[in-house]
């Protein structure tokens, strides 16, 4: 159950850097209407990074190509980054953007493992739901608080850009290892 594992590291290296940062900025934050509470976080991601690791080990029992893996390993990388772009970087637009980034990673994703085994996929749709879910509150923030969207450009990157990497990884159109051609 490596990918339990590695799903729950995850979880504890970007709760690590939360406890490890001030705060202030947070908490400075004026955060829209129907944003969860800050302690439904620490329960449902507990419960979704188990569900997320027992989807991708059942894939994986499964699979005869890389590619659904690439595709649950690729979303876990985008959901992991997501941390620190929003509470180190203190950077609400490449959160967003990495918020796309996992919706459609995540889609990706469930669709793979669609053709290998459905209780794989039942198991990644609350994920979704719950990142789609959370997606909302950072639009809303940018609208609420427009000082936050301007942001230099080496802090952010293009939507576009950044939605076309993930589906060109996830499809295979950029291969990540080295050609052994």
């Amino acid at each position: 159950m490596g990918f339990v594992g590695l799903s729950l590291l995850v979880a504890v290296a970007d709760g690590s850097l939360i406890a490890s940062l001030p705060p202030g900025w947070y908490l400075s934050l004026h955060r829209p209407p129907g944003a969860p509470p800050d302690w439904m976080f620490g329960p449902v991601w507990s419960a979704l990074y188990v569900m997320i690791g027992v989807a991708g080990w059942l894939a994986w029992r499964r699979a005869v190509s890389p590619q659904p893996l690439r595709l649950w390993g690729w979303q876990l990388a985008a959901n992991a980054a997501w941390t620190p772009a929003f509470f180190a970087l203190h950077s609400p637009p490449l959160a967003l953007m990495l918020c796309l980034a996992l919706l459609v990673l995540t889609g990706l994703t469930m669709r793979a493992f669609l053709r290998l085994r459905r209780l794989a996929v039942w198991l990644m749709a609350p994920y979704l739901a719950w990142s789609a879910y959370a997606t909302y509150p950072h639009r809303r923030l940018l609208v609420a608080q427009p000082r936050l969207a301007p942001v230099r450009y080496e802090e952010s990157i293009e939507p576009a850009t950044a939605l076309c990497f993930a589906a060109w990884v996830a499809l295979d159109v950029i291969p990540l290892e080295a050609s052994t051609h």
